[in-house]
């Protein structure tokens, strides 16, 4: 990462400390743009309001994901956001659903009650990085050589994000562009970890689906019990029921 980036992201938690959610968002708004313009292109950097859940995208500068002001957080910000993990990532591998490899860094800031306030994001397009290390690797291994070698592969050697407790999940990143887009993803994300078909489903089933859903902050989000109702073939007073069991359940094992 450029130094001056990498300053002016050391900087800002420590400046920002003791400030309100809206003052901390003002003023690494005004950071977006020229933290874009420092740092080796090409390299986009988001600004999420995490008050404004699940239209976070409060200001953008640099085209990597295709992303717009007022469009959701990743799956995995919503998750950490949920989670209670504020810690910061930096320089940790993600990947774009049409094969595009990006170094990633995640800045969580918290207002002076310790509450999530903003998330400042950078996603560095490495694709021709890693591509030029796959041909300098056969022009010096050759075929069989890069077959056999048993160093890591071009693709995996960006550093895992330090800090992370999941540094292999984060590759699996998801950037959706609307809020449908994201309940969609998690929907299926969560369903799938089930691994049963909705329709074989069973109680049990359901309340693991809407569990794995709650760890994954998916009912920060707006109608998240109506979208959730919908694909589990229930209402959402049963989603609400099964919400209900499983806060029981988490406060007889306290």
């Amino acid at each position: 990462m450029h130094p001056t980036a990498t300053g002016l992201i050391k900087l800002a938690p420590a400046a920002l400390h003791g400030m309100d959610a809206e003052s901390i968002n003002q003023v690494l708004e005004l950071l977006v743009a020229p933290l874009q313009a420092a740092v080796p292109q090409p390299t986009e950097v988001v600004l999420h309001d995490l008050q404004r859940i699940p239209n976070t995208v409060r200001a953008i500068a640099g085209v990597v994901t295709g992303r717009q002001i007022g469009d959701p957080p990743t799956d995995k910000l919503l998750e950490r956001i949920a989670a209670g993990e504020f810690h910061h990532e930096i320089g940790y591998r993600s990947e774009l659903p049409d094969g595009r490899i990006l170094q990633s860094t995640t800045i969580i800031y918290t207002d002076k009650n310790g509450r999530p306030a903003a998330a400042l994001c950078l996603n560095s397009d490495v694709s021709a990085w890693v591509s030029l290390r796959t041909a300098m690797d056969r022009f010096v291994l050759g075929h069989d050589g890069l077959m056999m070698s048993p160093g890591p592969s071009a693709a995996s050697s960006l550093p895992p994000g330090r800090g992370s407790a999941d540094t292999g999940s984060r590759s699996s990143e998801y950037f959706p562009h609307s809020v449908e887009e994201l309940s969609t993803r998690m929907l299926d994300a969560a369903i799938g970890a089930v691994g049963v078909p909705v329709a074989k489903m069973k109680k049990e089933h359901k309340v693991q689906v809407v569990a794995e859903l709650d760890r994954r902050g998916f009912f920060l989000v707006k109608q998240a019990p109506e979208s959730a109702a919908a694909a589990l073939g229930v209402t959402r007073f049963t989603i609400y029921n099964y919400l209900n069991e499983l806060e029981d359940a988490e406060g007889k094992l306290a």
